[in-house]
């Protein structure tokens, strides 16, 4: 069956091999000129079919390599090296069955993910201890799930047994399993440990963090990488530098047999193979370590990138902000400033929210339903709670109702403290100040990059200046902007001049600047569905130091790739020179070709192996267990 597969995929191959046997078998029968009708008639008719395809070519504007297997196949079949032209043939009709065998190899981590999709889930009906077996598509936000000892997690969910331990390699690329408590956060496609538990899915198929990977990944491996256009600088050079060589050893020589014997050194499988080979290794490397690339594009702008910004909340600190005090406005009591605030957050995404109702509900504050909620987003909440509207967020949002907020809370704000504003029914009610921890790991992560040559970085973000201003401090980062609309960070980006421009950042109101960056990268596992699909590349670890490794494996690939081109063309050239010297046949050289493509390729598959700098100073495991309390919720800052 495999064999019929072959067949059917690669019919000029297989008609190849045929008339090849048949051909050997003719001049072991004795008959020459049989064997060099055969040869010459089915070469002949693949120059033209591959002919017609390059005359297409040209006409478009694009000039390709093929014009020299082309003129390889006519010239030895004008010369009668009839079975160096069945080689050329089967070398250019074998050479996408080659990419695809090497690309195979180069794409393992990206299919080992898509293979390992979670299909099956266990189901606790209500009251029941028998779990009832499900497809995983029909697992729905509130099912208790049983996962058995080293099954797939399903979908994300809670933890309700009191401890499990769970393998989150393949998700992001933290070798040692991690210890999950009762309550804490489960991620759908990590692998169970030896014991049973007990989870609550938060999610469904499609919504849960596995299926987000897998949808990223097959987008990555279904882009085209930039293999024309670096092939395409090579064409025409290397072209007119074969066919004058060629022309010139025959007029030297006044034999004719060696512009065939030069030219069937000069073919450009290297050139069209090796990259492609190389950006899919390269893309697979970056699987492997929890960074999903979704194009050889993207590799070849992180190789070239020359400065950087980085959003502040969730992407520079650990985005897990926690209440430090509220001041209320004259004739409002804190904690009916926070409980109403609190209440109106519940109907908002923001990952302030999440901590504004979890220090109410610590404080033993009753939050209340609100009859209508609204959330305007990157600036806060709308909602009528007990009767009151109530506004919570941004300064100017806020101010815009309660015109007073402008003078409120202030100065009495600590440094590197982020400020909520809040106003009851068209009054300032008072300002909630929390704070937020730079990650433990982006000072030495901003210090390697400064160590690959990237440009001192910028900080763009929506948080107060005060809070930019602490946590930039804290870091090193001496160019900030704060207070920014999404619009502002697009603006901002557009206007750096050294590109290409790698931005880093997370949420909703990252997406704009993400997709205008020259290479946007989303961050952390829980980062925004707008964010990840906008983004050039995913970091699926909560794990800063990746951003340096996506620079460290691009920088690597593309080198790995030109290497590889700059290796074929080296000894094709080298081997071309001999044989205008007449000390290369034909036919020899036909299968010589083959052995340089074998070396370009083999080349080019090292882009699978190290380069992600791992173990360099900043890179370590995940930091999304180290910091307990983990709050869901999308980053909006």
């Amino acid at each position: 069956m495999k064999v019929l597969s072959a067949i059917r995929k690669y019919p000029v191959v297989a008609a190849t091999v045929v008339v090849g046997l048949a051909v050997f078998a003719l001049l072991g029968a004795a008959l020459p000129q049989a064997a060099a009708w055969i040869a010459s008639i089915f070469a002949l008719l693949i120059a033209a079919g591959t002919g017609v395809r390059m005359i297409r070519d040209i006409m478009r504007g694009h000039w390709g390599l093929d014009i020299l297997a082309v003129v390889a196949i006519l010239s030895t079949v004008a010369v009668g090296e009839y079975v160096a032209s069945l080689i050329i043939v089967l070398m250019l009709s074998g050479g996408e069955a080659l990419e695809d065998y090497a690309a195979g190899r180069a794409r393992g981590e990206l299919d080992a993910l898509l293979a390992r999709a979670p299909q099956a889930a266990h189901r606790l009906p209500a009251g029941s201890r028998t779990p009832v077996d499900i497809s995983a598509d029909e697992v729905v936000p509130g099912d208790v799930l049983l996962v058995k000892p080293s099954e797939l997690v399903p979908v994300d969910g809670v933890l309700l047994s009191p401890e499990g331990s769970f393998d989150e390699s393949s998700l992001t690329g933290e070798p040692l399993p991690v210890t999950i408590t009762d309550g804490q956060t489960v991620m759908s496609g990590s692998v169970n440990g030896p014991q049973a538990v007990l989870i609550r899915a938060t999610a469904a198929t499609e919504d849960s963090q596995y299926q987000r990977i897998v949808a990223l990944v097959r987008e990555a491996a279904e882009s085209k990488a930039p293999v024309v256009r670096l092939a395409d600088r090579f064409a025409v050079p290397f072209t007119v530098f074969s066919l004058l060589l060629a022309g010139i050893a025959w007029w030297v020589s006044g034999e004719p047999v060696r512009f065939a014997e030069v030219l069937v050194l000069a073919t450009p499988c290297p050139l069209l193979i090796a990259a492609p080979v190389a950006f899919m290794g390269g893309m697979s490397r970056a699987a492997k370590d929890g960074i999903i690339v979704k194009g050889g594009a993207t590799l070849q702008q992180l190789a070239g990138a020359r400065s950087i910004a980085f959003d502040k909340t969730g992407t520079l600190t650990y985005g897990r902000p926690e209440l430090t005090g509220v001041l209320p406005a004259s004739s409002f009591a804190a904690d009916d400033v926070l409980r109403l605030a609190a209440s109106a957050e519940q109907y908002s995404s923001h990952v302030l929210a999440a901590a504004v109702q979890n220090a109410a509900l610590e404080r033993g504050l009753q939050l209340s339903p609100a009859t209508t909620a609204s959330e305007v987003a990157t600036n806060g909440v709308r909602a009528v709670v007990d009767g009151h509207t109530v506004l919570v967020g941004k300064r100017r949002f806020v101010a815009a109702e309660a015109p007073e907020t402008a003078d409120g809370g202030e100065t009495a704000a600590g440094a590197g403290q982020l400020r909520v504003y809040v106003a009851v029914d068209g009054r300032f009610a008072g300002t909630l100040l929390l704070s937020d921890t730079p990650r433990r790991n982006a000072r030495a992560t901003l210090e390697r990059l400064a160590g690959l040559g990237l440009e001192p970085p910028v900080m763009l973000t929506g948080d107060g200046r005060a809070s930019a201003e602490s946590t930039a401090g804290a870091l090193g980062i001496r160019q900030v902007h704060a207070e920014l609309l999404p619009e502002d960070k697009v603006r901002l980006v557009a206007e750096m001049p050294s590109r290409p421009v790698i931005m880093v950042g997370d949420g909703v109101n990252d997406a704009p600047v993400l997709a205008a960056a020259d290479v946007g990268i989303a961050m952390g596992a829980r980062g925004s569905t707008a964010a990840g699909e906008s983004a050039d590349a995913v970091i699926v670890t909560d794990d800063i130091s990746k951003v340096t490794d996506a620079v460290v494996i691009g920088r690597r690939t593309m080198r790995i790739a030109l290497g590889s081109i700059w290796l074929g063309i080296s000894l094709s050239v080298g081997l071309m020179v001999l044989a205008a010297f007449g000390f290369i046949p034909a036919v020899a050289g036909a299968l010589i070709q083959e052995l340089v493509d074998l070396a370009a390729i083999l080349n080019a598959l090292r882009a699978l192996g190290g380069g992600s700098a791992l173990g360099q100073p900043g890179t370590g495991p995940s930091e999304r267990r180290k910091s307990p309390g983990v709050v869901p919720g999308t980053v909006q800052n």
